[in-house]
């Protein structure tokens, strides 16, 4: 593992500009990591840009704006003058497969330089130059704190606020079941290095617009409880974002209300997004079901007890066939 460290620190130090992307729709621990990994190159003199596959989130833009971090937004369309010609690596943060990387498989064919990945998934494709991947990590973040400490960049305020940002959104605020004591200990040396944790809070977590919380409530009120309550089902249709004027990003965190329930064992999210495209479903699980595992027959991935997938399909169909194939996974593991 030492070795996947050094060699990607060697690509990067030998890199003049570097573009940094992740994936689509991306949250705290995507954009957290990818800012760090910006810092952590600009103490090093190397240049870099960030690119974005879809709108920056409003609720972390600060992570971007309060560091001046450049980015390119291509959700409605690459810029004319953008060229990947004009980086000479890759990295990629927090996803390693290209159907989280809408548009990039084709423009990176030809593109014969560095490709790296660094993430923490299970689920993965084998088409980067390097590759480090921790799935125990609990976020993408924690890897980059350790890339970070190991290119002997000093962990200063900027640079743990937004590390902060990419561990606690993905534990849930070190509730959910990833949290590890490495992650309590990296808190505390973020927090030693100055991070407002309060503050962080409140921008992440009670900083919404109305729109998103009345989305919200639209999730919660579609919500269908089977199999003797172990499984929930959300869906939200192309109505709710009309009439709420919210959007795809505001779904976040939504499907982890339902396992507040003592009886959930699954949930399902589906989303029938606004602007058109596939069906879009995440899964979230208390640990009995492997909704990783699930998600591969759909094409998807993920973690044990969060993952997604893509479905071309209804939304209707969409949620039958889920819940078919849900309810055979929960009959077969009580068989087991």
């Amino acid at each position: 593992m030492a070795d996947q460290y050094r060699r990607i620190l060697s690509a990067l130090s030998a890199s003049q500009r570097v573009l940094v992307t992740t994936h689509v729709r991306p949250d705290g621990d995507a954009l957290g990591t990818a800012a760090a990994m910006v810092l952590a190159m600009r103490r090093k003199k190397i240049d870099s840009r960030v690119l974005l596959l879809s709108h920056l989130p409003s609720k972390y833009a600060f992570v971007f704006e309060e560091n001046q971090i450049p980015y390119t937004d291509v959700e409605k369309g690459w810029p004319a003058d953008f060229s990947l010609d004009s980086f000479d690596t890759l990295l990629v943060v927090d996803t390693g497969t290209w159907s989280q990387l809408p548009g990039l498989k084709d423009r990176l064919a030809t593109w014969n330089r560095p490709k790296l990945v660094v993430d923490h998934h299970l689920t993965q494709e084998e088409w980067a130059t390097e590759k480090l991947v921790i799935t125990e990590a609990a976020a993408a973040g924690e890897i980059a704190a350790e890339l970070i400490e190991q290119w002997e960049v000093a962990l200063d305020r900027q640079i743990a606020t937004v590390l902060f940002v990419a561990i606690a959104s993905d534990t849930g605020w070190f509730q959910f079941s990833n949290t590890r004591p490495f992650t309590h200990r990296l808190a505390a040396s973020l927090m030693e290095a100055g991070v407002d944790t309060d503050r962080v809070y409140q921008l992440v977590y009670q900083n919404e617009r109305p729109s998103r919380v009345a989305l919200q409530t639209r999730a919660m009120q579609s919500m269908e409880l089977l199999a003797d309550n172990r499984l929930a089902i959300l869906s939200l249709g192309k109505e709710a974002f009309a009439e709420t004027g919210a959007g795809v990003g505001d779904t976040e965190n939504v499907i982890n209300v339902p396992l507040q329930i003592r009886t959930i064992e699954a949930v399902a999210l589906l989303v029938d997004p606004p602007d058109g495209g596939p069906i879009r479903i995440s899964l979230r699980s208390k640990g009995r079901v492997d909704v990783a595992h699930f998600a591969e027959q759909f094409g998807g991935g993920g973690h044990a007890r969060a993952a997604g997938m893509k479905v071309a399909t209804s939304l209707e169909s969409a949620r039958e066939a889920v819940i078919k194939s849900m309810l055979e996974e929960l009959k077969a593991g009580d068989s087991t």
